[in-house]
């Protein structure tokens, strides 16, 4: 029977994010994920039917915990629109995803391993097809510069700096980073 506890089931799932970041899709194992959480052997088990459940739930976990708070959310719908905005929004969603280094690696994880396993596949491509719609639609209620396919080429352009972030951190320094965030969108996004 799968348990119910959320906050149990949050810190199991936020350990599995660590182990997958940590040690990639072979070594996230049931055990692996109650030694990281610090619970009795056995916890895991009670809270995921199977494995593929448990890495169904790391990338819904990844996605609840990247949601700005609401605070920011205040903040966007208040500030100018116009590129300057846009920029800080960038640089503000990177720096929200660039802080949670482990999310941002495991979900890199589950995407490889999205390759082998179809269902998984099937339910990132909904959930990311998902968050690139709500992005667009974000964007064209907002009132921003710019239209749907430069919120597609900036979720492009910016996912593979984050990448590069994360994996070879010493290749663009935070100023360069930034400075690359205000390039794209000024090219990118049409006054």
């Amino acid at each position: 029977m799968v348990r119910r506890n959320e906050e149990r089931r949050a810190a199991l799932l936020d350990a599995a994010i660590e182990v997958l970041a940590a040690e990639g899709a072979r070594g996230l194992t049931f055990r692996a994920v109650d030694k990281e959480a610090a619970v009795p052997a056995g916890t895991a088990s009670n809270y995921f039917a199977n494995r593929d459940d448990l890495l169904y739930q790391i990338a819904q976990r990844f996605y609840e915990r990247m949601e700005p708070d609401a605070a920011t959310i205040e903040r966007q719908r208040t500030a100018p629109r116009d590129r300057a905005t846009y920029t800080q929004l960038m640089r503000e969603l990177v720096a929200r995803i660039t802080a949670f280094p482990s999310g941002y690696l495991a979900l890199l994880e589950l995407r490889l391993e999205a390759t082998r396993r179809p269902e998984l596949r099937k339910l990132l491509t909904e959930r990311v097809r998902a968050d690139v719609d709500a992005n667009v639609t974000y964007h064209e209620q907002s009132g921003l510069p710019g239209d749907a396919t430069a919120v597609r080429l900036l979720i492009l352009t910016l996912s593979w700096m984050i990448v590069e972030q994360l994996t070879l951190p010493d290749v663009y320094g935070e100023a360069e980073r930034d400075e690359l965030i205000a390039a794209a969108v000024e090219r990118l996004v049409a006054e």
